[in-house]
């Protein structure tokens, strides 16, 4: 079950609003969702929650680029919701890098030869001894230092920007310690919980 809720800062304190996420597929579309309830371009959060597994935060400052802060990463990325937050920047991937293996792995066959190659030439170079003394190098191989690793594993635990409530009273500490019903607690150190339980 999810709840998705937003918090606009005003000139006479914070206005809250439930929110419906079907329109939302990319981080921009959530973002302009955020920019257009801003007031005077003042700070608005979005407030993802799926119950008894994550939350995530995304702050919006004007045209500053979002600002973005998730409570468990592992089990939001199995969330269509979670994905949005979890960018490549997050996760310190390159941008587009999964498209990128994805493509190479459809060029190369199982046995690591690319569409197309020849057969290994028959031959001293070519035999099966030779073969055994100079394996094919692999990424599990225990020679290799990030053997067993995988790029594209997404970390368990908090991820993102750890201060992104710190101007609001909401320290580094306070943060991580939030777990179920964390927008609650949120809302209580922002001054918006009355606003905010208007609309829930």
């Amino acid at each position: 079950m999810y709840f998705a809720a937003l918090l606009a800062r005003t000139e006479d304190g914070w206005e809250a609003s439930d929110t419906e996420l079907d329109d939302v597929e990319t981080l921009s579309d959530l973002t302009d969702l955020a920019q257009e309830a801003s007031v005077d371009e003042d700070t608005v959060l979005v407030y993802i929650e799926q119950e008894d597994a994550w939350f995530g935060i995304l702050r919006v400052d004007g045209e500053e680029d979002p600002r973005i802060y998730v409570s468990d990463a592992s089990a939001a990325a199995r969330s269509s919701y979670g994905e949005i937050l979890l960018t490549d920047e997050l996760l310190g991937r390159e941008p587009g890098a999964e498209d990128e293996i994805a493509a190479l792995e459809e060029l190369v066959d199982l046995d690591g030869t690319e569409d197309g190659d020849p057969d290994v030439p028959a031959g001293p170079a070519g035999t099966t001894a030779d073969r055994q003394a100079h394996p094919p190098s692999h990424p599990d191989s225990d020679s290799d230092p990030d053997a067993g690793t995988d790029p594209d594993a997404v970390p368990a635990g908090p991820i993102g920007e750890l201060g992104i409530l710190a101007d609001f009273g909401v320290s580094e500490k306070d943060l991580l310690t939030l777990r179920t019903d964390a927008l609650t607690e949120i809302a209580d150190a922002l001054g918006a919980a009355e606003v905010l339980e208007a609309v829930r």
